[in-house]
């Protein structure tokens, strides 16, 4: 193996790894946070961060063939339909009545309804 081969062995493993660390992160993002909206940020963080690092290590383990061409139209489509799924899903809840807390309201506020950032 040459050292060009294994930097992108390493490269490549590493962005599988790093992709699979956001997958199973916004996964117990999904069990573990109290409201829809924070589940529905969860869910497309790990669809933006965690699959197009898995499909980036994916194609460079492919190398340039047309499985790599296969895997980039993939990453595209989840790309451009991530954030637009996920803004239909929100503005659907939003319509439906279904309001994110306000600051004064959250648990962990200490009263700060004031302070804009």
């Amino acid at each position: 193996m040459s050292n060009l081969d294994a930097v992108l062995q390493i490269l490549s493993w590493s962005l599988i790894i790093s992709g699979s660390f956001f997958v199973v992160v916004g996964a117990i993002g999904m069990l573990r946070f109290p409201d829809f909206w924070a589940r529905l940020h969860a869910a497309s963080v790990t669809e933006s961060g965690g699959v197009i690092l898995l499909l980036a290590g994916m194609c460079i383990q492919a190398g340039f063939t047309l499985i790599t061409v296969k895997l980039m139209i993939i990453g595209l489509f989840l790309f451009i339909t991530g954030p637009t799924s996920t803004h239909a899903v929100a503005n659907a809840a939003l319509v439906s009545g279904l309001r994110p807390k306000s600051l004064s309201t959250h648990p962990n506020s200490n009263g700060l309804e004031d302070d804009k950032r």
